[in-house]
């Protein structure tokens, strides 16, 4: 289970996604899940399942590793789309059970839910896999240097999030190690009720958060010793700067906009 949580893992590559600047990713992302919710009806959500395809295409990812990200959170999938399905409320009933009233409308609200959570999902993966840690960080202090005026520190900000998304698949992996080690020592974390399988797992959370501390210690002196002192007066070996490639992005993307707009108020239109 641990090893299917790919979220924080970066993708070597040189493909067309890899080479965008990190700025255009991340505003393409935002804009995207903005998108999401502009579609309305089965063409629109078909239609961005194949722009989705077509992005992984791209990005000359593994179709299997990509998918492999929606797992873990596939609980939550099916539970969104069972609490719609039952609580959907419609004229088309389907099954009718005591308190329980299933109706065409509540599946059909159901599945939609369900695909927006699933593409925000995939899409959000696909800029990970894409952007290593660093650039990650260099766009996003890009993106908030504008808020530096209004006080928010922009560079910490932006070192904070890449630091937690670079530590997820660390931390999932020391999770890995502790839970196999514990399990050879004869624990058993399958067995018993809730409660008695969240009490057998403070073997487990006890070490990770040592583990956790530690490392950030490590870091914090890390950092120290190489003179980290902020994002006052920091140069960068390679600077961001937009491309032919990121201007095409930007102008799909406005084209990308308009266009679920109109499908979602086409019928409200004059013309």
């Amino acid at each position: 289970m641990l090893s299917d949580i790919t979220l924080g893992q970066f993708y070597p590559g040189n493909s067309l996604i890899h080479r965008l600047d990190p700025r255009t990713k991340i505003i393409w992302t935002l804009l995207f899940i903005i998108t999401v919710f502009l579609a309305e009806g089965t063409f629109s959500y078909l239609f961005l399942i194949g722009l989705v395809f077509g992005i992984i295409g791209l990005s000359h990812l593994p179709v299997g590793m990509v998918l492999r990200s929606l797992k873990p959170l596939a609980f939550i999938i099916v539970l969104t789309l069972g609490i719609h399905v039952v609580t959907g409320i419609g004229s088309d009933v389907l099954y009718k059970w005591h308190f329980i009233t299933i109706t065409r409308e509540g599946i059909e609200l159901g599945i939609k839910m369900s695909l927006r959570l699933i593409l925000l999902l995939v899409i959000s993966s696909i800029l990970t896999f894409t952007t290593s840690p660093i650039v990650l960080t260099d766009g996003l202090e890009a993106l908030l240097r504008p808020f530096k005026r209004l006080g928010v520190p922009a560079h910490e900000l932006a070192m904070m999030m890449t630091i937690a998304l670079r530590f997820i698949p660390t931390l999932l992996d020391e999770t890995d190690k502790i839970i196999k080690a514990q399990t050879a020592r004869g624990a058993d974390f399958n067995s018993g009720n809730l409660l008695q399988k969240a009490k057998n797992m403070l073997p487990v959370l006890i070490p990770l958060f040592i583990s956790a501390f530690r490392r950030a210690d490590e870091l914090a002196i890390a950092m120290e010793a190489r003179c980290y002192r902020g994002g006052e007066g920091r140069t960068r070996m390679h600077e961001l700067v937009y491309g032919r490639e990121d201007y095409g992005s930007f102008a799909a993307l406005v084209i990308l906009i308009f266009f679920m707009a109109w499908l979602r108020w086409r019928a409200y239109l004059p013309w």
